[in-house]
């Protein structure tokens, strides 16, 4: 008799502690769970395995990643009322050990292990991170970890951002713009706030597939320097820089910002870039740009923030993002950017948050992915196919429901005069 469904729910919820708002469909075919609701499909034993040496939101991501665990149904809605139950509530490893003292724990913990079968469980998935000794942020770190994230094909991105390769929140006009309006508009957004004119040198740090540079060459006439960790970047920003006939103004160099000593520029731009700073070198990374500026010169620092918490001390990365996405980020509350850049001399003039803007976008970028999903698994591997799908859907509902957010920081590097440069009412920018 297929039952190994109704039992996985039951134990399920005798560990959790709360019923469970998804079906359970396992490897037996048997079903159990809130009729019309998405089911977690739990493919083999292995998942199990997975899951009991790994309590928490990294088991389950290993379960995921490997194929062992899925989701039929709205991938959406599954999430949204998984995180509920369990990342919202905490339930890592160290607290299901300390639950684990309950005897009803222990008894559901043994009836899993048996319905798991023989240990030791599965090594992780070869998408998965492996850790390397040594401090974070340093040079060879942080090209480390940009390869991993950026170096997994330019065919495989394309599917995903479409014909823009812009990587970064888009700026909608309204749900019904299409993707690379979006991100056009994005790309002038910011063109604007930095006020460029013909013959002025912009920096575009973390320059990514190289639009940036791109557009504010083409449009605004200046000249750009973009600079990139990912060689596949690299390579493929210049070959459109030259398709572009843009190789007078458009400079692509597979160099870390700490390593830029060419400047004064007029303009800094730093988009989806500074997450992968660290905390601890935060203010170096704004001195530095703050050093690259001429007197007068503008910044714009276009970065993810998270919530503040009431012990900053307790921050941690999140584990499924720093395993399997972006090694070594971290993201920062907006006022902490915001006293980063103003220590470094900065003066913060205006701080735009485009939290639902990043929602839509990264809802095109799944739907992107879904829609040529064979073509996907083949460019990379289905592991990091499913990596990327889940962290995508996930990082929307996190926008959505005001968990993370992201913010356009425009600041100055005003000169002793106090004559920043500025508009009496910039919100204009120009547009």
């Amino acid at each position: 008799m297929a039952d190994a469904a109704p039992r996985l729910k039951s134990l399920v919820e005798q560990l959790l502690g709360a019923p469970l708002p998804v079906r359970i469909r396992a490897w037996d075919g048997s079903e159990s769970g809130p009729p019309g609701a998405p089911a977690l499909v739990v493919r083999n034993r292995r998942a199990l395995r997975r899951l009991l040496w790994k309590p928490g939101e990294l088991g389950l991501v290993r379960a995921w990643v490997s194929g062992d665990l899925g989701i039929d149904g709205d991938l959406y809605t599954a999430l949204d009322l998984l995180a509920g139950l369990i990342w919202e509530r905490g339930e890592d490893a160290r607290s299901l050990s300390q639950a684990a003292r309950d005897p009803q724990v222990r008894a559901a913990v043994r009836g899993l292990a048996r319905m798991a079968g023989p240990f030791p469980p599965p090594p992780p998935p070869p998408e998965e991170v492996r850790r390397v000794r040594g401090h974070l942020h340093t040079r060879r770190s942080d090209r480390r970890a940009i390869s991993h994230h950026y170096d997994v094909g330019n065919d495989f991105y394309e599917i995903v951002l479409g014909p823009s390769m812009v990587y970064s929140c888009a700026y909608w006009a309204g749900p019904g713009s299409t993707l690379e309006d979006a991100q056009r508009d994005k790309l002038e957004l910011v063109c604007r706030k930095l006020d460029l004119k013909p013959g002025q040198r912009l920096l575009d740090v973390g320059c990514g597939w190289g639009s940036m540079a791109v557009h504010a060459a083409r449009e605004y006439g200046v000249s750009v320097v973009g600079i990139t960790l990912s060689q596949e970047q690299a390579v493929f920003a210049r070959k459109r820089v030259a398709e572009e006939g843009l190789t007078d103004r458009v400079e692509i160099r597979v160099q870390d910002y700490r390593d830029v000593t060419d400047g004064p520029y007029d303009a800094i731009s730093s988009i989806g870039m500074a997450e992968h700073v660290g905390a601890e070198r935060y203010l170096g990374y704004a001195r530095d740009l703050y050093a690259l500026l001429k007197p007068g010169g503008r910044l714009l620092n276009h970065q993810i923030a998270r919530r503040p918490q009431k012990d900053e001390s307790a921050y941690s990365v999140d584990v499924f993002i720093d395993a399997y996405v972006f090694p070594d980020g971290e993201l920062a509350p907006i006022g902490s950017t915001v006293t980063q850049l103003e220590r470094a001399g900065f003066e913060v003039r205006d701080v735009e948050s485009l939290r639902e803007h990043y929602a839509l976008t990264l809802r095109r970028w799944v739907a992107n992915l879904e829609a040529e999903w064979v073509r996907a698994q083949r460019l990379t591997s289905p592991g990091r196919a499913r990596v990327w799908r889940l962290y995508m859907a996930a990082s929307a509902l996190s926008f959505e429901h005001n968990r993370i957010g992201v913010n356009q920081v425009l600041a100055v590097r005003s000169p002793e005069s106090g004559a920043s440069g500025m508009p009496l009412r910039a919100r204009t920018w120009g547009g």
